[in-house]
């Protein structure tokens, strides 16, 4: 016989369900709680889910009011009578809540109300189908504790680098000025032989205050708090991968909304850290960087033209740098991978959630540290068309 007849003698000889068989399949359901009330909401069936969830045998239960399963504050506010209201008029409820086991703990719960009617038109009673939610509201409550510790730490994070940066502007910056400034002034008041020296002596000095420079910029980037993760690395890609780096770089940004503070600074860093990472090792000549909006965050990409060797091969600090990476985007709930080639390239690529609070407005002081290091964003960068391209020939707007 053929394999279609085959089946479909089988499906001929496959009778329905019967009664008996569907109230053992329900009765025998122990992740839900299955049981109906009559039309005055008093227990009629019950069955091993009810039990194991509740905590009520049927012999304890049956012919009692379902509200029995309602915190007191509910009983009081009638809403046990006002879900079954509901469910006659829109043929079922669905709600979630507190509800009170047999032995007066509370857990949090699902629950299904569905009218029953009969061919008449006449109420027969409801449907009430429970599900115990109690361990995926704690595994969503530790999701959500989890998300504010970690805006903590990108907060406190963040105010220690910029703590740190305000006092090596405000201190080692301005005292090596200083010391610069004294040494150009003997240099024109000694003899020539010991001017050269003391010329050499500044020139080390304006180095070391340039790495600072380089290296306030790196603890506390401009721009991000005042105008955005867009911004802030629209100034980073223009100031140290164009400028300072002189490589080509172009720049996407398709975003639904600008992210939270606290993500952007997380994007920022991760990017900014790829970026160190394609500058030092991958010897490539073109960078493009694209973040866009998906699945409730932000993904980005970071591509070069290098070798395809990016990652450590001087020890400890360049290796920290991927698993910083990494452990950046994992903590904030995300993911982190990296890809690669040997002659094609890497592709650094990393998705962050994006939650929903606020930015708080910058302080006075930042603003003037900003204007003093004279890092401060131009206005024009702001509303520069997308995507960017940075100095170099063969500057294009796609990613590969």
């Amino acid at each position: 016989m053929s394999e279609p007849r085959r089946q479909q003698r089988t499906r001929k000889q496959a009778a329905p369900m019967s009664e008996a068989a569907f109230t053992l399949l329900v009765q025998g359901v122990l992740d839900y709680g299955i049981f109906m009330l009559d039309p005055q909401g008093h227990i009629i069936s019950w069955n091993a889910g009810a039990e194991r969830i509740k905590g009520y045998r049927a012999t304890d239960i049956l012919g009692q009011h379902f509200s029995v399963f309602y915190p007191p504050e509910d009983q009081a506010s009638g809403k046990p009578q006002w879900e079954l209201e509901t469910a006659v008029t829109d043929g079922r409820l669905e709600d979630e809540g507190w509800r009170v086991r047999k032995d007066g703990s509370r857990f949090w719960a699902n629950v299904v109300i569905t009218a029953l009617w009969d061919e008449d038109g006449v109420l027969q009673g409801f449907g009430k189908v429970t599900r115990d939610m109690s361990e995926r509201r704690a595994a969503q409550h530790a999701l959500h504790e989890r998300r504010r510790l970690f805006d903590h730490l990108v907060q406190a994070q963040e105010t220690e680098r910029r703590r740190i940066a305000w006092d090596v502007h405000d201190d080692s910056i301005q005292t090596m000025v200083a010391v610069g400034m004294r040494l150009e002034l003997l240099a024109d008041r000694v003899p020539e032989s010991c001017s050269a020296e003391l010329r050499r002596l500044d020139a080390s000095v304006r180095e070391a205050i340039s790495r600072l420079r380089s290296l306030t910029f790196r603890l506390h980037p401009p721009g991000i708090d005042r105008h955005g993760l867009v911004a802030g690395l629209s100034s980073h890609l223009h100031d140290v991968v164009g400028s300072s780096w002189g490589m080509t770089y172009s720049f996407e940004h398709q975003l639904d909304r600008e992210p939270t503070p606290e993500t952007a600074i997380t994007i920022f860093r991760i990017v900014q850290e790829a970026l160190l990472n394609v500058h030092k090792h991958a010897r490539a000549s073109r960078v493009d960087v694209r973040v866009s909006s998906a699945d409730g965050g932000v993904v980005t990409r970071v591509v070069d033209d290098g070798t395809g060797e990016p990652a450590s091969r001087d020890g400890v600090r360049d290796h920290f740098g991927v698993i910083e990476m990494r452990e950046r985007a994992e903590t904030a709930g995300g993911w982190w991978s990296m890809h690669s080639r040997p002659g094609t390239g890497t592709t650094v690529e990393f998705w962050v959630p994006n939650p929903l609070p606020a930015a708080p407005s910058p302080s006075a002081r930042e603003r003037e540290w900003d204007l003093d290091l004279g890092l401060d964003l131009e206005p024009a960068r702001e509303s520069e068309p997308e995507p960017e391209s940075g100095p170099g020939p063969g500057s294009r707007g796609d990613l590969p």
